[in-house]
């Protein structure tokens, strides 16, 4: 059945197809995960040993071009980002060497080859993981089986090797858009990727149309049940959301939560999206929950939203959009907009800092193909600091990030279904189905073993005033 625009809710029966490909989701038990080997970027290339470089390499190019030490703050500016992006490629030229020295690739078990140039090259040899993913993305091999359990066995046959394409995406894409973060370029990123078509996103995140993570309660929770623990949760328990509250959600995506704080729990919700089609869904399900009279839904940058005050306001999995350059700029400006007394929810996707090899290369994947832009999806350390520097106090921090593996893992099985699969290709390529394939498989991997996770950030102002007894149970 194609997607139909229902969004679940309480007391409904969900679809008897979506029921069946959600509880397909549940972890199969033959599939038995193979460890990489853990080779710690964070250890071997330590930051430390990288400012002693550029300090040193900084100094002899002023002397040996003459210049006078005043331009020194200048030279190193200059040097800092290529630098770095040549002190990563030394590192891991000597990680790869070791990584595949006196070990025999097991690449012919699990690729079936379509191409003889590509077959020629890698047949019995280790394959870069970005050669692997564009093979596959191109048709031209694919997996012997499912690609999930091909990738739980990585660690036999691919390798996380830098390429000149690495380099060149670095400084020509990913530095510039860092640094710039214009509403043009803002714009122009997100509403690619989400006003694609909503029947594209229906197909892997389901009726509820949420694009963040659900929280799991037990082992055969279908993704509806798992989203429905999150909204829960998010609205009863940690922000406690009361009738007549007034709501902020930066970011709201499809309007899920919008609307379930407004049918539920009472509240007068707003929601800020910047992708056209988002808020068409958003609208037309509010009109069929009957809470438009407590509901509205702004097409809008983040930047533009009217000033005004909120008991609670919600931001999931929207800052990492922001990026590095603004983000302090925007915790201001969700401070402005929060009442003193008012709740602040931050669900944020980030990295560990105990960086590995094969960290950087999934990043430079979701950066190409997936998240643009999303540079703001750092370590812990980022987001705290940010929000104390802006003036808030954190309630609570709670790491979510196997429970965002098995959200993943749920929406990898949609995607696989035959109708899914069939009905995508046609209308948006093959291509696109087969790099979001590539996008949900292995990220149930990474959100699984640590590589990235998610982290639920309750926060409020820093005030003397403000009654903290509220967090504690039958005070």
């Amino acid at each position: 059945m194609a997607p139909n625009g229902h969004c679940v809710t309480e007391g409904e029966t969900i679809d008897k197809e979506q029921q069946k490909l959600s509880a397909a989701a549940v972890p199969s038990p033959n599939v038995s995960p193979v460890t990489p080997t853990e080779d710690y970027l964070w250890e071997y290339a330590p930051l430390r040993k990288f400012f002693w470089w550029v300090i040193v390499i900084t100094a002899l190019t002023v002397y040996l071009l003459g210049l006078p030490a005043i331009w020194y703050p200048v030279i190193l500016a200059v040097n800092t980002l290529p630098l770095f992006g040549m002190y990563i490629g030394i590192y891991n030229f000597l990680y790869a060497r070791r990584f595949i020295r006196n070990r025999k690739s097991k690449i012919d078990q699990y690729i079936n080859f379509h191409d003889a140039e590509v077959e020629k090259r890698y047949s019995g040899q280790f394959m870069p993981v970005r050669e692997f993913y564009e093979f596959f993305a191109d048709e031209k091999l694919s997996p012997r089986g499912d690609l999930l359990e091909c990738l739980e066995k990585r660690d036999e046959f691919l390798v996380y090797k830098v390429t000149w394409w690495h380099l060149k995406f670095y400084l020509g894409r990913f530095i510039p858009e860092m640094l710039i973060h214009s509403t043009k370029q803002d714009k122009e990123q997100v509403c690619d990727h989400y006003d694609r078509g909503n029947d594209f996103y229906n197909y892997f995140l389901g009726p509820m149309m949420i694009y963040t993570s659900g929280i799991m309660k037990n082992r055969n929770d279908t993704l509806e049940e798992m989203q429905m623990n999150k909204l829960k949760k998010l609205c009863d328990e940690q922000l406690r959301m009361q009738p007549g509250d007034k709501h902020l959600d930066i970011g709201c995506g499809w309007g899920t939560l919008v609307n379930h704080a407004a049918q539920m729990n009472g509240t007068l919700s707003t929601g800020i999206t910047i992708a056209k089609e988002q808020v068409e869904w958003a609208e037309l399900e509010s009109s069929r929950r009957e809470v438009k009279d407590r509901t509205r839904f702004l097409n809008m940058d983040y930047r533009d939203i009217p000033q005004e005050k909120y008991n609670k306001i919600t931001c999931l999995e929207m800052s990492e959009h922001v990026g590095i350059k603004l983000y302090s700029t925007f915790m201001k400006q969700v401070y402005d907009l929060l009442e003193e007394d008012g709740l602040f929810y931050l669900q944020i996707a980030g990295i560990r800092r105990a960086w590995q090899w094969e960290d950087v290369f999934w990043a430079f994947f979701m950066d190409t193909y997936i998240f643009p832009g999303a540079d703001a999806s750092l370590p812990l350390t980022f987001p705290v600091a940010q929000l104390e520097a802006a003036g808030f106090e954190l309630a609570s921090v709670e790491t979510i990030g196997i429970h965002y593996s098995e959200t993943i893992r749920r929406w990898y099985n949609n995607w696989e279904s035959s109708e899914a699969k069939e009905v995508v290709s046609q209308k948006y390529g093959n291509r696109i189905y087969r790099v979001w394939e590539m996008f949900l498989a292995w990220s149930t991997i990474i959100a699984r073993q640590g590589n990235s996770t998610c982290y639920q950030i309750v926060a409020h102002k820093n005030r003397n005033k403000f009654d903290r007894t509220a967090f504690i149970k039958g005070y």
